[in-house]
């Protein structure tokens, strides 16, 4: 299209631009455009870093999200359909499901190896790996379907507002979470990269729960709210614990950079522990003993022996009336 058809979209009834005024208007913004494209292309050249050109191609952000709402189709058949299913169509359903998603994956891991290749394998058997690794996960499914039992379990039992095991599951975020988490360590323990981290921030997009593919999370698990909830990458969890929304399973220092991976940073929490709102537990050596609960707001540092309870300090609270705050600002003034 020439700038002269171009710049009658910008004249017509009720418009009262010439069209050479307005071909030197969009003459002006291609220069501009032509310009800005040439710093664009010296800061790539430039800068590197932060851009993947000429490189292998990395598994795709959509790809990897439209694949983890399947497979949350196949641990909680009808609840991420927007058609009620049937018992009688299941089986032929299914099959057609598995086979989407062992293609797509399968290709997704593939990508993945091919940006960090294992050692031990040629390069040219990466595409025969992808297979064997995405079936070998596949066959984790029925599984974590159990383990998630445990978890929309939890969450029922746990909180008196749940009207139903089935609100549970299509209503909180925690269930999506908990969900991806679980089905990224699969993929994180086979050390696949790239996909098991998209997979968890997939789920934080959504929930606003950051779990790390990597944490080590046990049985009926549940986060109440959700929101703010961070866990990280080598932080171990038990059986049976309970946490609220803000909660942050954390590194007490990130100072070393990179000379701390493979290092247990983050706290272990043992059997039914449950933590409240807000608090802040920090450090690999940190160990929160079995039974234990920690208050909202704590912020810790040490382990606890078992069957503790940590609480933050009572805070100072002062309660007067509104009259007679008013009435001392107006002596004050006085």
């Amino acid at each position: 299209m020439s700038w002269r058809q171009r710049a009658r979209f910008w004249t017509g009834p009720g418009n009262d631009l010439p069209v050479s005024t307005a071909c030197l208007i969009l003459s002006a913004v291609q220069t501009k455009l032509s310009a800005l494209t040439d710093q664009l292309a010296a800061s790539y050249a430039h800068t590197g870093g932060i851009n993947h050109i000429d490189g292998k191609n990395l598994p795709s952000k959509q790809a990897i999200g439209a694949i983890t709402l399947d497979l949350l189709r196949l641990l909680f058949p009808g609840f991420f359909d927007e058609q009620l299913g049937h018992s009688s169509a299941i089986r032929a359903e299914t099959t057609a499901l598995l086979s989407s998603i062992c293609s797509d994956l399968k290709d997704e891991i593939h990508k993945s190896l091919e940006y960090h290749p294992p050692p031990e394998f040629p390069k040219k058997d990466l595409r025969p790996v992808a297979q064997a690794l995405t079936l070998e996960f596949l066959g984790s499914l029925p599984r974590l379907r159990e383990l998630l039992q445990t978890d929309v379990g939890a969450a029922f039992n746990g909180d008196p507002a749940a009207l139903s095991k089935e609100e549970v599951i299509v209503a909180y975020p925690f269930v999506e979470a908990i969900a991806a988490q679980r089905l990224a360590h699969e993929l994180y323990l086979k050390n696949i990269p790239l996909i098991p981290r998209i997979m968890t921030e997939w789920a934080h997009a959504r929930t606003g729960m950051d779990l790390h593919p990597g944490a080590q999370i046990g049985s009926h698990f549940f986060v109440d709210h959700c929101t703010g909830t961070v866990v990280g990458e080598t932080t171990v969890i038990g059986n049976h614990v309970k946490m609220y929304q803000g909660v942050g399973l954390v590194a007490k220092s990130l100072a070393a950079g990179q000379q701390l991976r493979g290092q247990k940073r983050h706290p272990t929490i043992e059997d039914h522990v449950t933590i409240y709102a807000g608090a802040t537990i920090m450090g690999g050596d940190t160990v929160v003993g079995e039974g234990s609960t920690v208050g909202a707001n704590v912020f810790l540092t040490s382990s606890v022996p078992p069957h503790s309870l940590v609480v933050q300090e009572e805070a100072k609270v002062k309660i007067m009336s509104k009259r007679q705050r008013e009435k001392s600002v107006i002596d004050y003034a006085i």
